[in-house]
This record gives C-alpha cells, structure tokens and sequence, in this order.
C-alpha cells in the first residue's frame, strides 16, 4: 500500500509541475500576442491579462507541488548528524533537497515577474524583458525531475 502511495505522490508532482510547464509557457505566448513597440533595448507594450492568470496559476501549482514534495518527503535534515559521514542515499536526498529549493525559488521568481509585468495598471517602457514566462515554465519541468528524486530517496529513508 505505501508503494502505491509513493507512486501517486510521484505522479501528482510531476502532474503538477508540468502543468505549471505548461502555463509558463502558454503565458509567453499570450504576452507576445500583445502589441509592443521595440526600439534598441527598450521596449513599450501593452499588459496580458491571460498572460497574468496563466503565470498566476503557474506560480500556485510551483509552490503546491514544491510544498507536497518537501511536506510528504519528511524531514531527513533533521535526522542529519553530518553530511559527511552520512550513507550515499541520504546525501543523495540532501543534494535533491537543496536543487529543488534552488530550481523553486529561481522559476518561482522568473514566474512572479513575468506575472507582475502583466499586472492590468502596468503599461509600461523600459527596457525589454523576454522568456521569463517560458524559463519559468522549463525550470518548472526540471523542479519535477529534482522533486521525485528527492520524494523518492528521502521516503525510501524513512521506510522501515
């Protein structure tokens, strides 16, 4: 039964976080749908409400799966006397750990300001700010990759 668990936990992360791939992506390509004037460096255009909603929706499902991935994980910092003297799987499930925190906050970022670029009071001219949506978006891919393994190898820690 606790290896079915694992295997849904793991398949609802990775649903997560590839829909969130996707709507990064998807945001993209509604925010350059949108008129934009481009000279040199600088850029003026006009806000993306769908762009808006999709990156909103992209950064909840980020966080959702990073918090169900980390809360179901368990804890095996706790349990860490040193790093060092530590088995291989527990480093392992450290090393995944501190990706998935990295990979999290950075797409996270590039979410939110994508996001906040397409708020509805921000016309703005500036200079140009491309593919955050669409990094985003991909890191979100690779967050799922880092998610499972680190899901997979601490779980298999706290087995009995």
């Amino acid at each position: 039964m606790a290896k079915l668990f694992g295997i849904f936990v793991c398949l609802l992360i990775v649903a997560l976080d590839s829909t969130a791939g996707i709507l990064g992506i998807k945001a993209e390509a509604a925010q350059n749908q949108e008129k934009h004037l481009r000279l040199w460096l600088f850029e003026c255009k006009e806000p993306s409400h769908d762009a808006f909603v999709l990156g909103v929706a992209a950064a909840c499902l980020l966080a959702i799966a990073h918090v169900l991935a980390n809360l179901l994980g368990g804890c095996s910092v706790c349990a860490t006397d040193d790093i060092k003297k530590a088995p291989p799987s527990r480093q392992l499930s450290m090393a995944c750990l501190v990706f998935t925190w990295i990979i999290m906050a950075i797409g996270m970022g590039l979410l939110v300001i994508g996001t906040m670029a397409n708020k509805k009071s921000r016309a703005s001219c500036g200079f140009s700010h491309h593919h955050f949506f669409s990094i985003g978006g991909i890191l979100c891919f690779i967050h799922a990759i880092f998610a499972v393994a680190y899901y997979s190898t601490a779980s298999m820690l706290l087995a009995p």
